[in-house]
């Protein structure tokens, strides 16, 4: 396997291209033949001579790139499989653990489906990981977004016609993206707390130079993964109560609490959005998996009865397609280079690998992972 497919994103709000020019010219230099659809980096902004100056073929259609490739790869899961030809290896993100039926199709039409969320998160795998790149960068315009629809500003300031207090930011989940929204938060002179299910990440929180606000919720941790467990309903119920008054005294909270593969928890409940000041401004980066805030809305803004603004962060990144696509396509060229046999040239599917054992959903009619059978 050495041909390799660049699909144009057809998902409503898609920005991003799984591949950009420079990485396309380092992928032709190990020897793959590669072909773009023609408009694939346009919202991005990567022209279609960028990509044929890296040595790509332009086609004008889906089926053209599909007749002459065997390696797909794409952001998102494609509208139909229709054209992709048997033991093609389909690479692009899945939302695997909503889309059974959709496996199931792979793998009756023999396609070979890699999931990137899947890839494991390990040390050797970092480099592969899509969820940490662009969570990072979803956590960062999280910010940006919040100060631009705060009705204050977020350093403090000192005028002759007064003193303006910093904006009183809370972030909610220190994973990747709440790591990258508090170094964000500081860097704009906002004052800056946080809280986490796993205590393991205070120091982290501190380092950032914000404080960690303290819930004893009783055992909690992360999974191997370095996700958060799923709490228990008490100590949900417990971790909401103590956050109140934190977020009573917020101007902005953002919420980055997701379980991998399940709903996101509720964490904040119309009670605790009535306590807080009009005028603040919410982002449930969670909203598309169910929403870590009660009302919000992945289609439009909820502003509530006392003036609480909540916007639905969902996949934030695509707001900065450029760089999100940059450090997307990073992800995919470390997936490509590691798995090529630098011997014969060519793309290997090694099933023993611990990353490929994790990500490959279906191969030869099979459906591997046990999770979806």
């Amino acid at each position: 396997m050495n041909k390799v497919f660049l699909c144009k994103e057809t998902a409503a709000g898609e920005t991003r291209t799984a591949l950009v020019p420079a990485d396309a010219k380092a992928l032709v230099s190990l020897g793959y033949e590669l072909t773009v659809h023609s408009g694939a980096g346009l919202k991005s902004g990567y022209t279609d001579g960028e990509y044929s100056a890296a040595g790509a073929k332009i086609v004008r259609t889906l089926n053209e790139g599909y007749d002459c490739s065997d390696i797909i790869v794409r952001i998102n899961k494609p509208d139909s499989i229709e054209g992709i030809r048997g033991d093609t290896l389909h690479i692009s993100s899945f939302d695997v653990f909503n889309e059974k039926s959709a496996i199931s199709s792979y793998a009756d039409a023999g396609i070979k489906l890699v999931s990137l969320e899947m890839i494991p998160r390990t040390t050797l795998a970092q480099k592969m990981d899509i969820q940490s790149s662009q969570a990072s960068l979803a956590g960062y315009y999280a910010v940006i977004l919040a100060a631009a629809r705060l009705p204050k500003i977020f350093p403090m300031m000192m005028t002759p016609s007064g003193t303006i207090s910093p904006a009183k930011v809370f972030i909610v989940g220190v994973g990747v993206a709440g790591l990258q929204a508090i170094a964000t938060a500081k860097r704009l002179g906002a004052r800056v707390e946080a809280f986490d299910t796993r205590p393991v990440v205070e120091e982290q929180v501190k380092s950032l130079g914000a404080k960690f606000v303290k819930i004893d919720l009783g055992e909690t941790g992360q999974t191997e993964q370095g996700y958060a467990r799923e709490l228990t309903p008490e100590q949900i119920e417990l971790q909401r109560k103590a956050q109140a008054k934190v977020c009573a005294g917020s101007d902005v909270v953002i919420t980055t609490a997701k379980v991998f593969g399940r709903k996101a928890p509720v964490i904040l409940t119309k009670d605790m959005l009535s306590q807080m000041k009009p005028g603040s401004v919410i982002i449930d980066m969670a909203v598309k998996t169910g929403g870590n805030v009660e009302g919000s809305d992945p289609e439009k803004d909820v502003l509530t009865e006392n003036g609480v603004l909540i916007i639905g962060g969902d996949s934030l990144e695509r707001f900065i397609p450029k760089d999100a696509s940059a450090m997307f396509s990073g992800n995919i060229t470390a997936f490509l280079t590691h798995f090529r046999d630098a011997e014969n040239k060519m793309f290997k599917i090694d099933e023993s690998d611990e990353i490929m054992a994790g990500c490959l959903i279906t191969s030869d009619g099979r459906i591997l992972n046990e999770k979806f059978k």
